[in-house]
């Protein structure tokens, strides 16, 4: 029997007696009668309504009934959304006008036929079996029972070009599969997504790199020329060969390097401090695992800007520089958070450093530490990279011996920082202000040099007692570099 729980149904008494008390028919429609026939329990599930007309006007006042906010989203279309905290947990209920005559014709405007059902919101508290009242004429029962996801219509791209993304994004959610007709009208309307927000993108890119088949999905984007038209950027990394060290392309090393990403968070769960750092929200709901995938996607974003030929050999010197600006464009075009773009851009410029350090057998306690100092609390996820980086380069030029080397390094590496993190972190010797007394020096950048060669002194064990710091302080004074 096709039922609401009774938590699904407590919150959605209030709207449905405030509904009956203004005489107002609402229709519960989209993802939350998908997610109830496919028995898929959401945190926050997607509560969709739709009425007659006057859904603005309807909305503004349930929201001063259930004291909480309302948000207009499309005047034209009367589309709204109230957002309420109930049971500690943020709950949004979307309202809009039928973009029809009639509820049946309104249902054809929606995005997939999965999502073109309906059902009244009275009915939700009968005891009849909900299956036998959900409206679907459309077969979104039918197609969600094949695992298909299908256009409603042939103009639903028309309407809003996002929809060839959400098919993506329903199919990595879902498990479906897209419909071939669904497909060729992608591939027919792709261009009209350069219209879309910045913002909407980001939200549907980001559920696609939430998903475990991120590299599946992007790669069908990609045949389709549709992930070009969101990053245009990395249409000039196509064809460019990157010499013997490489058997790939750089867009299609690029795409590899993702794919031994996914394998790298999968294996990742094994260890609970690393699934935990992965998992962490970085911006909203959005985790550090999906916004790695992203920094795979533009980690040699900068190889064609960098691109020459000396003695012939291919080179790309400086391209982690040049991804940096080109990272830091895309990250305002998607919208991005401050702190998710000074994640992507710090990946991006140090993702090199783990190679570097790896041509060392033995990396010194310096260089260590100056690695962990420059990249900070992205260290880790620069180690991650680096190794899916290597992994996804397999030139004649790349031995065994080197790829095992860059393993054994970055895993030391991996532990290293493990370890620092559960050890107490070195009390400075010396402040500023002892240095700026002690030697009567202004407040300058000065102080901070001083300060950080000492922290770097005091980490490799060069000094343990504050006699020794004024001694390496009175001589970096003397014989400033």
């Amino acid at each position: 029997m096709l039922k609401f729980s009774l938590k699904d149904e407590n919150i959605l008494n209030p709207i449905y007696n405030f509904a009956k008390i203004k005489k107002v028919k609402l229709y519960l429609v989209g993802g939350a009668l998908r997610d109830l026939i496919l028995d898929r329990n959401k945190e926050n599930p997607d509560f969709d309504f739709c009425l007659k007309s006057g859904a603005l006007k309807f909305a503004a006042k349930l929201a001063r009934e259930l004291r909480c906010a309302c948000v207009v989203l499309d005047e034209e279309h009367a589309a709204c959304r109230l957002v309420k905290k109930i049971n500690g947990k943020m709950h949004t209920f979307d309202f809009s006008d039928f973009r029809a005559a009639t509820l049946e014709k309104d249902l054809l405007h929606r995005d997939f036929t999965i999502n073109s059902m309906a059902l009244a919101l009275g009915d939700v508290f009968g005891q009849q079996d909900l299956d036998t009242l959900i409206i679907d004429p459309y077969f979104g029962r039918a197609d969600i029972k094949a695992k298909i996801i299908k256009a409603t219509g042939p103009g639903s791209f028309k309407e809003d070009p996002l929809r060839i993304l959400r098919a993506f994004s329903f199919s990595c959610a879902l498990g479906f599969s897209i419909d071939k007709e669904t497909l060729r009208l992608a591939k027919k309307e792709k261009n009209r997504i350069s219209a879309v927000s910045g913002e909407r993108i980001r939200e549907e890119l980001f559920k696609i790199l939430d998903s475990s088949t991120a590299y599946t999905c992007l790669v069908s984007l990609d045949k389709l020329k549709i992930l070009e038209i969101i990053f245009p950027e990395i249409k000039p990394m196509r064809r460019i060969g990157q010499g013997p060290y490489h058997h790939l392309d750089v867009w299609q090393h690029t795409l590899e390097t993702l794919s031994q990403f996914e394998l790298i968070i999968k294996g990742a769960k094994k260890t609970l401090a690393i699934d935990d750092y992965l998992q962490e929200e970085v911006a909203g709901l959005r985790r550090r695992s999906s916004l790695l995938k992203l920094a795979c996607i533009l980690h040699d974003i900068g190889k064609p800007k960098a691109l020459r030929r000396e003695k012939g050999k291919i080179i790309f010197h400086g391209h982690e520089r040049i991804g940096l600006g080109l990272t830091r464009i895309i990250s305002r075009r998607l919208k991005l958070s401050n702190d998710e773009g000074r994640v992507l851009e710090r990946v991006v410029l140090w993702h090199l450093r783990p190679g570097y350090l790896a041509n060392n057998p033995h990396p010194t306690a310096r260089a260590t530490f100056r690695y962990f100092r420059d990249t900070g609390n992205d260290a880790l996820a620069v180690l991650l990279l680096s190794l899916a980086d290597q992994r996804a380069t397999k030139g004649p030029q790349t031995t065994a011996f080197s790829r095992l080397r860059h393993e054994k390094t970055v895993k030391a590496l991996i532990h290293k920082l493990l370890k620092q993190k559960d050890e107490t972190k070195l009390v400075r010797l010396l402040n500023g202000n002892d240095l700026m007394d002690k030697f009567k020096l202004p407040a300058s950048p000065l102080i901070g040099k001083l300060l950080m060669e000492l922290e770097e002194a005091q980490a490799i064990g060069k000094i343990k007692k504050r006699k020794e710091a004024w001694q390496l302080a009175a001589k970096l004074i003397k014989s400033p570099q």
